[in-house]
């Protein structure tokens, strides 16, 4: 039942992956084919655990060996694999990083408030830097790539990126400076959130990475404790059945 449940946890995290379209993941899951790609991994493990899970009850119900020898041999597959892909994640974290930087470096620099292509995108982006309270990806200076505000001479600067009260209700789009520059105005002249995002996005993970490795612990607990119950199971049956066989 445990196992029927996390299963229906995964399927609705997958689901929510490719349906949610105003976060980060939102930015990853259209910039980056692979992140959609896990989420239907995620869809289908979900799936997966959900049917191990009530071939599991099913076995240990009716006694039925094959299956409970399924559910473990499913569970030990599940395991492995999720060891491995936080091996994987781990050694491979700058890599990961880099990737980060050139999908937001590539949203930033290709912006336009009047591109209803990429609206959904860029309103992602934009409700990342309103929430987290950040500019751009390493700091606001990333958005002097931008090739609009380029073209403005850098007199304007993103509005979810504001640090003004006045730019509360604005979360979308450009805003222009109430002083205008003499000469060309950079990063440093608007009034924006100094914090880039990849500082607000791994000080989130360090703030709740307790919480991570709490369910990711757990998760691997309750694994392990099914793996050693469903072959306890397997061998009381086996007993079981010697013991009811009549002597000679």
């Amino acid at each position: 039942l445990l196992f029927q449940i996390l299963g229906a946890v995964i399927l609705g995290f997958g689901i929510w992956i490719l349906a949610d379209k105003s976060s980060f993941i939102a930015v990853l899951q259209m910039s980056s084919p692979s992140l959609k790609t896990g989420a239907y991994v995620l869809i289908g493990v979900g799936a997966l655990t959900m049917l191990m899970g009530f071939l599991g009850c099913l076995g240990a119900v009716n006694e039925i060996r094959c299956l409970l020898g399924l559910y473990f041999t499913c569970l030990m597959v599940i395991l492995i694999t999720q060891v491995a892909a936080g091996l994987v994640i781990y050694f491979q974290k700058e890599r990961l990083k880099e990737e980060l930087s050139r999908i937001v470096g590539n949203l930033i620099e290709n912006y336009d408030p009047l591109n209803d292509d990429e609206r959904n995108l860029q309103d992602a982006w934009d409700y990342v830097q309103t929430q987290i309270a950040c500019c751009g990806w390493t700091g606001a200076k990333d958005w002097e790539n931008n090739e609009i505000l380029i073209n403005q001479s850098m007199t304007a600067y993103p509005c979810s990126c504001s640090n003004s009260s006045k730019d509360l209700q604005v979360d979308s789009g450009f805003c222009n400076l109430d002083v205008l520059v003499n000469t060309t105005a950079t990063s440093a002249d608007w009034p924006v959130h100094e914090q880039g995002c990849m500082d607000g996005v791994e000080k989130w993970l360090k703030d709740n990475l307790g919480v991570i490795l709490g369910v990711c612990t757990g998760v691997g607990v309750i694994e392990l404790l099914g793996m050693i119950l469903s072959i306890s199971l397997c061998k009381n049956i086996h007993s079981e059945d010697y013991t009811k066989v009549p002597k000679s």
